[in-house]
């Protein structure tokens, strides 16, 4: 190996048994091997990898780190949230299948649940989840999953999992339940039953705003199908943002206890505000707290617009989560696709403002929404 080039590409390698603390970037498409059969020792399950798409390390310490958080034997890591739920739901239904899912979940999955998986011969029954008989007038023959949030999103209606996942053991579905809002810190759904569990780890999981990923967790037998969706469809999460979401999941406990306890504080004060009509909050989540969201209605006579214009440090987003707080207009944005007797269904409007708290102090938090309020 003389040549310039020749030495410019392939340099001097590091050894392979290097001890690092933290796990490395695996920042590469492909992984090699020595000789023809070491490469066929990957398909006979001697290897752990081939190819990022299929699996990367990185990827596979924060699906595997999610599971156990989650009390569940197995996980995969997706590119977002949304591709997440997409390989849960794809990991047991086909065409000719029915979901029936809560009426009030997020925008995006209710959008992919009416749209995209109709476009693929799966019908949805958007159901009022609060209503028992309405959910089992909903199942079908061909119904397979019952799908709902441990919390939803945006009214943090707190979902009765024992009852749900009774259910679906009787009726032989499998039931899936979106854990974002709470996560594992303060609800693990798989402990009440839930088959599989998902994850938008852009949210709380990589909690800094800086990584867009996803996860599912749950029993071995879906979650290896899942993992297929994600292979085969090509959801696969790049490693430096596997490695992001992992590293904001060190500090998860510790950022919910904090972001919790300034949403209580935060939620009791705004109740006590003339410009308020309604304020959403959860109760009785867990001992740790009741999540770091709250959601408001704006009086009739208050001015959204001025609202939203005023609020100094605090950040207009289309997102949650963040260690920073931040406002979102669910009417614009994560319901935008609903129709408006669909928005109306769910109670979202003009006035609806969902909340995300973060970790400053919470006297801080509330004078910025109180100087926002007086100019609403």
């Amino acid at each position: 190996m003389d040549s310039f080039n020749t030495k410019a590409v392939h340099g001097e390698k590091l050894p392979k048994n290097i001890q690092s603390k933290v796990t490395p970037i695996y920042q590469t498409s492909v992984f090699s091997f020595d000789s023809l059969e070491e490469m066929e020792g990957y398909y006979n399950g001697e290897a752990p990898y081939l190819y990022t798409r299929v699996g990367n390390p990185n990827a596979d310490e924060l699906a595997n780190v999610t599971a156990r958080l989650e009390g569940a034997p197995a996980g995969v890591a997706a590119s977002s949230g949304l591709g997440a739920i997409m390989a849960a739901l794809l990991a047991v239904a086909k065409s000719g299948d029915h979901i029936v899912a809560a009426r009030d979940v997020y925008g995006g999955t209710f959008y992919m649940l009416k749209e995209e998986l109709a476009r693929m011969g799966i019908d949805t029954s958007f159901v009022d989840f609060e209503d028992e008989k309405a959910i089992k007038a909903a199942i079908r023959p061909e119904t397979v999953i019952l799908y709902t949030e441990s919390i939803t999103n945006p009214f943090l209606r707190v979902e009765n999992l024992a009852f749900i996942s009774a259910l679906a053991k009787e009726k032989e579905l499998v039931f899936i339940v979106d854990n974002t809002f709470a996560t594992p810190y303060l609800v693990k759904p798989f402990e009440l039953g839930a088959d599989m569990i998902v994850h938008s780890a852009t949210k709380y999981i990589g909690g800094h705003s800086d990584v867009s990923a996803g996860v599912v967790v749950g029993k071995e037998e879906y979650i290896a199908a899942a993992r297929s969706r994600v292979v085969n469809i090509g959801l696969n999460l790049s490693p430096f943002e596997s490695w992001l979401a992992c590293r904001g999941a060190k500090t998860l406990g510790l950022r919910m206890e904090r972001q919790s306890a300034n949403a209580q504080k935060v939620s009791d004060w705004l109740s006590t505000q003339p410009k308020v009509k309604n304020v959403f909050y959860p109760k009785g989540v867990s001992k740790k707290g009741n999540g770091a969201i709250v959601t408001i209605h704006l009086a009739d006579q208050a001015d959204e617009s001025a609202f939203f214009r005023s609020l100094g440090w605090i950040q207009i987003v289309p997102s949650l989560a963040g260690v920073e707080t931040s406002v979102s207009w669910p009417f614009g944005t994560s319901h935008r696709s609903l129709t408006a007797g669909e928005k109306a269904a769910v109670g979202v409007s003009e006035k609806t403002v969902r909340i995300s708290i973060g970790i400053e102090e919470a006297e801080d938090i509330i004078k910025e929404l109180e100087k926002a309020l007086n100019e609403a």
